[in-house]
């Protein structure tokens, strides 16, 4: 089903596109591609999964990136400015001095083109996006297409890109899960799993040290799931600088998933399947600076190591022409979850 969602100041129409299996339904726009509502049906009882905003006014004056794509490059690059190929690359600072998930004006706030969109017992939607070259900074045109899909109780999210010139490039998606369906019971109560043995040490800015840390006796440790609201009150030097979780996982290269998340208020359970090596975990703690009762939700997002274009170190994120970028990331829902219950803090 296609609606449209309202008119961009130059007159762009964006829609809103309804993907349904009988049991998921996803509501995607046009516009960032924001998934701006998931949900199942549990217990008689259809619940929303995901946090989601009223009308495209209020997305487009949005700063908490909720529920959009996440381009050129999610999460952060140092001093807004790369070195690529003998050559300095100076990007748009949209976090003090630093570059934030694609700038200003990244792929979560821009038109995307409906391809094409379809219904049936497996519906699907395409969207496009080229983004010219210079847009926040970035060398050469990009084109990416993202792929959105539904099967029964799984939405499955496929990037591929091809561009004219080498560029960095870390795509990733943002939505804010609260599987308990209501958004005022607090995310931190979720039980979390990731399969992660070391995550990214941050500075001051937010920026990885370079450091590979390992979560052992660490309130990063979800190699066995807890709450993040036990991690909280553990306490640790990594979250007083964050100001609670905002951490890249370094995930285990067998692992079994990307991330698992249950909710004991609703008994729903999330499987996120990705071939991302990493995971940030974002706990939401900066929603109440943009909304006086936002609800409450955490955003796990499947990617690249940030800040890889100005580390060698790290595994390499630049695409060059003749190459086709590939991402994949799917989320899995059972109204039932199994997981064992979190340790005690």
């Amino acid at each position: 089903m296609r609606r449209p969602f309202g008119t961009l100041p130059d007159g762009r129409a964006i829609e809103s596109i309804v993907l349904d299996s009988g049991e998921l339904r996803a509501e995607i726009l046009s516009y960032g591609g924001i998934l701006r509502s998931l949900s199942l049906p549990v217990a008689g009882q259809r619940r929303e999964l995901v946090l989601g905003l009223p009308d495209l006014p209020t997305y487009r004056q949005d700063r908490s990136y909720q529920g959009c794509i996440i381009g050129r490059c999610a999460n952060r690059i140092a001093a807004s400015r790369f070195q690529l190929d003998g050559r300095g690359y100076p990007l748009t600072a949209n976090e003090g001095l630093n570059h934030l998930h694609g700038g200003a004006a990244g792929f979560g706030k821009q038109a995307w083109q409906v391809v094409e969109a379809h219904g049936g017992e497996r519906p699907w939607l395409r969207l496009f996006y080229r983004s010219p070259a210079g847009e926040e900074g970035y060398p050469g045109n990009l084109d990416t297409v993202a792929e959105f899909s539904i099967s029964r109780r799984r939405l499955s999210l496929r990037f591929s890109a091809r561009c004219d010139a080498p560029t960095p490039l870390n795509l990733s998606y943002h939505p804010y899960f609260n599987l308990a369906g209501e958004p005022q019971v607090h995310a931190s109560e979720q039980l979390l799993r990731v399969p992660a043995a070391h995550f990214l040490a941050v500075d001051e800015a937010l920026l990885p040290t370079g450091a590979l840390a390992p979560v052992d006796a660490s309130p990063l440790d979800f190699r066995q799931p807890r709450t993040l609201a036990a991690g909280l009150r553990q306490g640790h030097p990594q979250l007083h600088i964050a100001g609670g979780y905002d951490h890249c996982l370094v995930l285990e290269p067998a692992a079994d998933v990307a991330a698992e998340l249950y909710s004991p208020h609703s008994g729903v359970r999330m499987r996120i399947l990705s071939d991302a090596p990493a995971l940030q975990l974002y706990g939401g703690h900066g929603l109440p600076r943009h909304y006086a009762d936002p609800g409450s939700g955490i955003c796990l997002e499947p990617q690249d190591f940030p800040d890889a274009v100005n580390r060698p170190a790290f595994p390499d994120i630049v695409l060059r022409p003749g190459a086709t970028y590939s991402r994949s990331i799917s989320y899995c829902f059972t109204p039932a979850g199994e997981m064992p219950p979190a340790p005690a803090a």
